[in-house]
């Protein structure tokens, strides 16, 4: 239905339009996914200033016409995450956590744990991150990053099946990791398969049951195990594929 409407929003891609305008790829606390274009948000006097770019999480008035994007008409700041910008890993961090909710949750509807997990990591980024360029932020590193996209996966519906086998049920044996079966696997149902050791079975567990800011660790071939795993299962069921990680 065609009129305004407000909202919160994080911008996740902002994109030059012509000669003075920005297409932006937003994801918002009340609509899920929306289109939407600036106009003359290029201009060196624009209301906007700079605010429409990646990451910024705001406060929204849009007006929604007969076309596919929506018209920005006003935006405050909620965060700017400027620590976030000036740390080369957190930035990146960010960057590869927005393209994946891009991808993953790009439906017209509400999503509530999939924004908020996305604020929680910009704010962990931006919190932790070094604005003198020094050593990692500690939010930005790989098991992380993993995490957040092993809840992501949950919040879009497609976490993997941990606790038996995804095919046959088998509680105990567990012997691999199928993308094609969406988890864990047994013995007798391995066919297929690749390796997951128990670390890196235990880390997926830990890290769907604890809070983004308290991310398990692992040695770096468990999270490569990891990272595999979870972009198999959303290869096979979400029909996405995701980014490196690293």
């Amino acid at each position: 239905m065609a009129g305004s409407f407000k909202t919160e929003a994080i911008v996740l891609r902002s994109i030059r339009f012509g000669e003075a305008d920005r297409v932006l790829h937003l994801f918002s606390a009340s609509r899920g996914r929306i289109g939407a274009i600036a106009k003359g948000s290029r201009r060196p006097r624009s209301r906007f200033g700079g605010r429409l770019e990646p990451f910024f999480r705001l406060d929204m008035m849009l007006h929604e016409g007969r076309g596919e994007l929506s018209t920005v008409t006003a935006a405050s700041t909620l965060a700017g995450h400027a620590r976030l910008r000036e740390n080369g890993p957190a930035l990146n961090a960010a960057a590869r956590a927005c393209d994946a909710v891009l991808r993953l949750c790009d439906a017209a509807e509400p999503n509530p744990p999939a924004y908020n997990l996305l604020c929680r990591y910009l704010g962990l980024l931006d919190g932790e991150s070094e604005a003198d360029g020094g050593p990692i932020a500690p939010a930005a590193d790989l098991a992380t990053g993993l995490a957040f996209r092993l809840k992501l996966a949950l919040a879009a519906g497609f976490s993997p099946e941990l606790g038996s086998c995804a095919r046959c049920g088998e509680g105990e044996g567990l012997a691999g990791f199928s993308g094609a079966a969406g988890g864990v696997v047994c013995q007798a149902c391995e066919g297929g398969s690749f390796e997951l050791s128990d670390e890196g079975h235990e880390f997926m567990v830990e890290a769907l049951g604890r809070p983004l800011s308290e991310a398990p660790q692992a040695s770096d071939r468990a999270l490569r195990q990891v990272e595999r795993a979870i972009t198999e299962v959303l290869e096979h069921h979400a029909h996405v594929h995701l980014r490196s990680a690293a």
